[in-house]
Order: C-alpha cells, then sequence, then structure tokens
C-alpha cells in the first residue's frame, strides 16, 4: 500500500476504527476503510488480514501490543509477509525499519506535558513516519470521568492559555498546574 492510497482512503472515511481481537467483524461491516489492530494475536492475525482485505480494506498493526510478534525487525518482516498494510508503534527505530520494509509506519506519541512534546518533536525529526497519531486526543472526557469521582482533580500538561484553564475548569477539574507563569495570576 502507497501511503498516498491510505491519505485518499482516510479523506473520504476519515474515522479509523481501532479494534482489539473481539470487535474485528464490526470494523469490517462499518464504513471505516482503515482498521488499526490495536492488540492483534499471532495466532488469528493471518485470517484477519485476509478477511480485512476480502472487505476491501487497509489493516495495521499495532507491533507494540501484538501478542506473539517481536517488536524488531524479524517481527516487522513477519507483518509484511502476512500483507499488513501498515504498523503503528511508539518505537522511532521501528518507525525506519517499517519504512525501510516498504509498510505504512504510524508512530503514537503521548502528549502529556510540554518535554514530551519535545520529545515527539525530536523523533520526527529522525524518522520518516507516514503519519503519526497523538494521544489523547479528547482531554475533557478525561477530567469529567475522573472529577466525577470523590477524589479532586487537578488538570496539568500543556496548560498555555486562560481558555484551556477555564475548559480544564468547566469540565470538572478542581485545579490546574501550569509551568506558564502568565497564567499565574488568573482572576
Amino acid at each position: 500500500m502507497m501511503k498516498q492510497d491510505l491519505l485518499d482512503c482516510l479523506c473520504r472515511t476519515p474515522v479509523v476504527a481501532a479494534v482489539q481481537e473481539g470487535a474485528l467483524e464490526a470494523a469490517i461491516a462499518s464504513p471505516a476503510e482503515v482498521i488499526f489492530h490495536l492488540k492483534s494475536n499471532v495466532l488469528t492475525l493471518p485470517a484477519q488480514i485476509a478477511a480485512v482485505h476480502a472487505a476491501g480494506k487497509h489493516i495495521l498493526v499495532h507491533l507494540d501490543l501484538a501478542e506473539g510478534i517481536g517488536r524488531d525487525r524479524a517481527g516487522l518482516a513477519y507483518l509484511a509477509e502476512l500483507g499488513v498494510d501498515g504498523v503503528i508503534t511508539t518505537r522511532t527505530q521501528l518507525v525506519r525499519q517499517a519504512k525501510e520494509m516498504g509498510l505504512i509506519a504510524v508512530q503514537r506519541f503521548f502528549a502529556l506535558d510540554s518535554q514530551g512534546l519535545e520529545s515527539a518533536a525530536e523523533a520526527l525529526a529522525n524518522t520518516a513516519a507516514d503519519l503519526i497519531e497523538i494521544m489523547p486526543g479528547v482531554i475533557g472526557k478525561v477530567i469529567a470521568r475522573f472529577a466525577a469521582g470523590d477524589i479532586p482533580v487537578i488538570a496539568g500538561g500543556l496548560i498555555e492559555t486562560k481558555k484551556e484553564v477555564v475548559t480544564a475548569l468547566e469540565c470538572g477539574a478542581f485545579a490546574v498546574s501550569t509551568s506558564k507563569s502568565s497564567l499565574w495570576n488568573l482572576d
């Protein structure tokens, strides 16, 4: 699969079906053209890849979470031999190796704080990922979930504007922590 083919699919159907073992059939039946297999199994993966391709869809396997598949060059070669369209990984070295093997490479980053962003930028400067996945996609939902409990929530990481402070508080945060000194004196 070529990068442009994947981008064309994502333009038509921009929601990727991210699944574990039990939900693959529903993803195949959905309108999504791209499937991220988050927790595949070496024993069932060959048939699953065939089923996804038979449905005219594309499958990328999260190598870091794959059971029974090495997180190394041999694991990538195995997936390429099976016919996966690409891989998802947090590991820069695996992104480079996947690209060398002609696989689409999605590099996953967790944007937790400003240091994490710096690390992501450094990694991207040293790799040629086809796409990046930034997580979490919806932090307000996470704040609201935990704010509903008995322990007060302090939202921290990447808070850089007054609006972000207000949003975190509106989502249920008890307080906000930030290294941005201009926000320390908000009224």
